[in-house]
C-alpha cells in the first residue's frame, strides 16, 4: 500500500511538472511582444517579393498622377 502511494505521489509531481511546462510554452507562445516582433518580420519578408513590391510601385504611381491629375483639373 505504501509503495502505490508513493507511485501515485510520483505520478502527481510529474503531471504538475508537466503542466508547468505546458503553462511556461504556452506563455511563451502567446507573448504580445514576440507574436508583433513575427508580424512584422512576415510583412517584411512578404512587402520584400518582387511581385509584390513592384505592384506597390505600380499602385503607388498612379494614384500619385491621379492625384496630380485631380489637383491641375
Amino acid at each position: 500500500m505504501a509503495g502505490d502511494t508513493d507511485r501515485i505521489e510520483q505520478d502527481i509531481a510529474k503531471a504538475r511538472e508537466d503542466l508547468a511546462n505546458t503553462l511556461d510554452e504556452l506563455a511563451a507562445r502567446a507573448n504580445p511582444q514576440r507574436l508583433a516582433d513575427d508580424a512584422k518580420a512576415t510583412a517584411l519578408a512578404t512587402l520584400n517579393k518582387p511581385p509584390v513590391k513592384y505592384t506597390l510601385v505600380g499602385v503607388g504611381a498612379v494614384v500619385a498622377l491621379l492625384v496630380i491629375r485631380r489637383i491641375m483639373a
